[in-house]
């Protein structure tokens, strides 16, 4: 773990003196230069005093640098397509096991001929359009604001069944962290 150089980087972006920390903690200055160099491991409980220092919970001097906030503007999506009809997928954001994107149907679009089945679960909404779900024995059509879950695990489908081109907001959750959805391929 590179706690002490989250510690450092936290304090630097506040503008906080190594000196303003040892006050509030009551640690040395040498024990603190020696954390932001990871030289050595501070207690839990001396890093729940740094945090309260720094302003910052505990749990987030504990995060990797691949669990903190990712962030992904409009303009740098990525795009991808989908299936046999080439649906349009923009992925919004990813962590761990579950993932977000946004699934552009055009008129008559689907998500395949058959339904077909993957793991994990599954949320929609309907940002625009008209789309007909089924799951099993389970239909239903949607209209905008309209939304509904599965568990991927039972062969489903999605087709726009208005005229004009339906976006629906999809998440995404897995057991293992690489699982492929239709919307991946």
């Amino acid at each position: 773990m590179d706690i002490g150089t989250n510690i450092r980087a936290i304090r630097k972006r506040k503008n906080i003196t190594i000196a303003r920390i040892c006050e509030d903690t009551g640690l040395s200055q040498g024990f603190m230069s020696q954390v932001e160099t990871n030289k050595t491991s501070p207690s839990i409980a001396t890093l729940e005093n740094i945090a309260g220092a720094l302003g910052v919970p505990l749990a987030y001097l504990l995060l990797k640098k691949e669990e903190r906030m990712r962030i992904v503007r409009q303009g740098e999506r990525k795009i991808t397509t989908s299936g046999p009809e080439r649906l349009k997928v923009e992925h919004l954001g990813a962590a761990k096991s579950m993932r977000m994107m946004l699934v552009e149907l055009p008129p008559g679009g689907s998500t395949g001929e058959e339904p077909r089945a993957h793991e994990g679960e599954e949320v929609h909404l309907v940002v625009r359009g008209r789309i007909y779900a089924e799951q099993g024995e389970d239909a239903a059509e949607f209209g905008e604001g309209d939304s509904f879950s599965w568990n991927a695990c039972v062969p489903h489908l999605v087709r726009n069944i208005g005229e004009d081109t339906a976006v629906v907001l999809i998440a995404v959750y897995t057991e293992t962290e690489q699982a492929e959805t239709r919307y991946d391929r």
